[in-house]
């Protein structure tokens, strides 16, 4: 596989798999003695989600990848119109969970259930649906595309730019979140700085 544009898209979904088992582990772990660190840790989880895959990663796959494997092969097009529909209402699917992560913090633990019911169906969700891309439409898209095709999503993915990536430059827009997220979160999920600085 010596598409960057596959190495891109393989990295991105590393990265994402990554986050959501770290919110996993978080929700599990629970607010414990420290609410304000735990709630702040999640809503920037949450805004990496929001703001990389969802408005860079899913954008470039629906309105490039996606059909240009469309245009070579009609054998995943219903999967595909499942992806997209997936993607489409991916945006509205984090904003609820970002209420009800803030519903939890400012009402208390009667709305803790539905938040972590939510995002285990989201989990579940966004698992299976990395997990169809990357066992068929991928493969796929190797047996169909030309080089032309290649050449063009490598352009295009280059130019995406994902914080929690350890294969590009990290874009100084995002050294605030990247820095919330993996210095701040408690050991083991991440490497706990903060958490050690209160103690």
């Amino acid at each position: 596989m010596n598409h960057a544009s596959l190495r891109i898209i393989n990295d991105e979904h590393s990265s994402l798999a990554a986050m959501l088992q770290s919110m996993r582990m978080m929700i599990e772990r629970g607010p414990d003695d420290k609410p304000e660190l735990f709630f702040d840790i999640l809503r920037a989880m949450l805004f990496y989600v929001d703001e990389v895959p969802e408005k860079q990663h899913h954008k470039k796959e629906t309105v490039l990848f996606f059909p240009l494997v469309a245009r070579r092969s009609q054998q995943c097009d219903e999967l595909i119109q499942r992806l997209n529909q997936e993607h489409a209402n991916g945006e509205a699917k984090v904003r609820e969970l970002q209420h009800l992560l803030l519903a939890w913090e400012i009402l208390g633990d009667s709305r803790r259930q539905i938040f972590e019911s939510e995002f285990a169906t989201y989990f579940a969700f966004y698992m299976e649906h990395m997990h169809l891309e990357k066992t068929l439409i991928i493969p796929e898209a190797l047996r169909v595309l030309s080089e032309s095709d290649w050449a063009t999503l490598n352009a295009a993915f280059s130019l995406n730019n994902d914080p929690l990536s350890m294969s590009i430059p990290r874009d100084p827009l995002y050294d605030r979140l990247f820095t919330r997220i993996t210095l701040r979160t408690p050991e083991p999920i991440g490497l706990g700085m903060a958490h050690r600085a209160v103690n």
